[in-house]
Parts: C-alpha cells; structure tokens; sequence
C-alpha cells in the first residue's frame, strides 16, 4: 500500500546516459532549490512555529524519541522527523540525523508528501458533494468524454480505486522512461496513456485495485466542476482553513527552504534524488511539500473528518470499498487486493484497525500521517535514506513502533 512500487534497474549502457544528464541538471537544481528566502517574500514562510519540543519532556515524550533513535539505527536511516500529538495538543516534535553530510536534519524542513494530496482532494470533493454541487455517483462523461467507459464510470470510482484502470507506475514501459530520465517533465495526458494501453482489469465499480491514474483523472474532472485549479480548491477548502502555512504544491521540482535531501538506490547507485521531478506522482497542482508539524495537522484534521459531516466522514472510510477485490484470472491478487474492515482503502486514505492515514514513498523520500479517532492521537514522521537502509517505507516501520507503545491494542500493521 504505498505510493509507488520499487522500480527495477535499468540496462548498465542506459543507466550510464541516465547519468550524464543527471550530473548536468544537478549541478544547477541544488543551488536554485535551496536558496534563501526572505520572510513575506516569494515562496517565503518567514520564521517557522515547527521547532523541537523545548518544554522539560515528560514519560511519554522520552519514550517516543527512545524508540525513535532505536529504528534510525536498525533501520540505518539517514534521517528521521515525527510528531506526535493528542487530540491536538503536542506530544513531541523532533528531528534526527542530517539531511545533507554535516547538515542536521530539523523539523521545519520541507519534504515531498506524495499520495497525502489524495486525502486532501477526497476531502475537497466530499466538501462538494456536502453543497450538492455535484453527486458521489454522478458519471464523468461530461467532464471527461475521452476517457473509455466514463458513462460508467463515477466521482466515486476515481476517489475509491474502483475503476479498474491499470496503473501507470507498475507498467514496464513507465518504469524504464522514469529510471532512465528522473527530471522529466510529465503531463496528464502522458501518464494516463499508459493505463489506457490496456483494456480494463474488471468493469468499473465491481473490484479494487490502485491506479495513480484515477486521481490525474478525478483532479481533472474537479477543476472542470468548479473552475478552479486544484492547488486553490485544496487550499481554500482544506490546508487553509487547517492553517497548513508550509504545505503547498509545486509546479516544477523546486521545494520551499529548508529542504530535507533525499537519496535513494533505486537505480543501483546512492544517489541524490532531492531534485527528480515529481510530476508523474499526480496532477499538475496536487505535487506538494510539507514539513513534519503540517503533517501531524493533516494526519489530525484529515484522521477525524473535522472539515466534514459525519456521514461524509463515514463516507470517506469506507466509500463501498470493504469486500471488493480479491484476485480472478484476469486480476491477480497482488494488484486487486481484498478489502476487509480491518484494512481497506478509503476515499483518498487507507484504514489499517481503526487508524486513517496516507503513506508516501517515492524517490528516497518516505512518510506517513496516521491518526487513531478512538484516542485522538496523530503520529507524523518522514524518514531518508543511507546506501544500507531496507527497501520499503521505513517512515512506516518508525510509526509502528511508536503506535505499538502508545496504542498496544491497536497495531498499526500496514504491511
């Protein structure tokens, strides 16, 4: 269940091109993407409020960062940033280890949040559907009438992974352009050739199975519904109202100093990958940064459906998803997955036991938000990556651990 598959390696003689270009373009994207930016001004974000408990810590707080320090080192994680809160009141916030050699990673540094948009864009929509500006179930033909079969296909399918489109980033064709050219500019219509090259895992609304291409797609009919290009409609109907300052998206591969590098193996070699381009992840105007205190605040607000009515909120757990999927000759069981109470996904988040959360990966960086509604506890962390770390989402593992000591009856079991 995390945002992108591990990538297979390239051919040596393509990687040794992939390569040459890499070293052009980074020379410059470091210096553009980390340049000081003055308080109030362009992309500034003045003094951050996202700092180190400065407080005496209590019991609580020792024992988090005690299990913490403990996973960066099995784990050997380059860095490790979380927060921790209940019913909104700090915990703990801390960062460990560095995000560059000799510069010490810190909470209010910036990191891609990935597939965390989704439950910001599930949000916006269910906000939409609360005004009756546009029904869960209406089909998309006439905002996306290219698209096949979307006189059967709804909202509601694009939000929930019910679609049956393949996805893009476990087609080989993808894999092999991305690994070869990680600064590539992709555009919608690119990506969801991809998916669109094969026929249909099942008929729309009759199984589950996670495609990217259904959100490019749902941002897509969005921004025709209301007018609004999607980076406003999230900050108006979600990271502004939820005071979420240092979230925001990107239209190119510049993140907002400070900036926790990222570094990755994935395509044989350690290498910094802080500056790949991320627009393949989602649509233009979903690509967003955060910090580790934003986070939390999403994990929270997102966790507990505060900007919702309690039947969105119901509907945003379990949008009819819980009993769909389960593999059939034409759709293996590691793509379209059973769906239970205990884990299934939602309309833009995942629900493992009773937790709500998103869990990005891609491109060295990892994350997580998770809340737990019965004790009203969030837990943020995002983690880097050393040559040695296992290959997954070791942001996940890291919140494991927490929540197994925090909420033993609980687990949040992901994988």
């Amino acid at each position: 269940m995390r945002h992108t598959p591990t990538r297979t390696r390239s051919r040596r003689a393509l990687l040794c091109a992939a390569l040459l270009a890499l070293a052009v373009q980074t020379a410059a994207a470091p210096a553009l993407a980390s340049r000081p930016e003055s308080p109030g001004g362009p992309g500034g974000h003045g003094k951050s409020d996202c700092v180190r408990t400065e407080r005496p810590l209590d019991g609580k707080a020792r024992r988090i960062l005690d299990i913490t320090r403990k996973a960066k080192s099995d784990l050997k994680l380059k860095s490790v940033e979380l927060r921790v809160t209940v019913d909104g009141r700090e915990v703990v916030t801390d960062a460990l280890g560095e995000s560059m050699t000799g510069v010490p990673a810190e909470p209010d540094m910036h990191f891609r949040a990935g597939s965390v948009a989704f439950s910001h864009i599930a949000t916006a929509l269910l906000q939409l559907v609360e005004e009756g500006r546009v029904g869960l179930d209406d089909t998309v033909e006439q905002w996306l009438p290219d698209l096949p079969k979307a006189d059967r296909i709804t909202l509601r399918m694009l939000a929930s992974n019910t679609t049956g489109l393949h996805d893009y980033v476990t087609d080989p064709a993808f894999l092999a352009e991305l690994e070869a050219h990680p600064f590539r500019q992709w555009t919608p219509a690119q990506l969801v050739a991809y998916p669109l090259k094969h026929s249909f895992w099942y008929e729309p609304g009759t199984s589950w199975s996670y495609s990217h291409a259904n959100y490019v797609l749902l941002v897509a009919a969005l921004e025709k519904i209301t007018g609004t290009r999607i980076d406003r409609l999230v900050k108006e109907r979600v990271t502004g109202p939820l005071r979420m300052r240092d979230t925001r998206n990107n239209f190119t591969p510049d993140i907002p100093s400070p900036v926790l590098h990222a570094f990755t193996s994935e395509r044989g070699l350690y290498e910094e990958s802080t500056f790949w381009n991320p627009s393949w992840t989602t649509a233009p105007g979903a690509v967003i940064t955060t910090h580790i205190c934003d986070l939390a605040t999403s994990a929270r607000a997102i966790g507990s459906g505060e900007l919702l009515s309690y039947r969105s909120y119901r509907t945003l757990l379990n949008p009819g998803t819980v009993g769909l999927g389960g593999g059939t000759a034409r759709c293996p069981a590691s793509i379209c997955l059973k769906q239970t109470e205990a884990k299934h996904f939602g309309l833009g988040v995942i629900v493992v036991n009773g937790w709500v959360l998103q869990n990005p990966s891609f491109s060295g960086y990892a994350a997580i938000q998770a809340y737990l509604p019965s004790k009203g506890l969030a837990i943020a962390v995002s983690a880097t990556k050393t040559p040695t770390t296992p290959d997954g989402n070791m942001a996940e593992v890291v919140a494991e651990r927490i929540a197994a000591a925090l909420a033993p009856n609980d687990p949040l079991a992901i994988t």
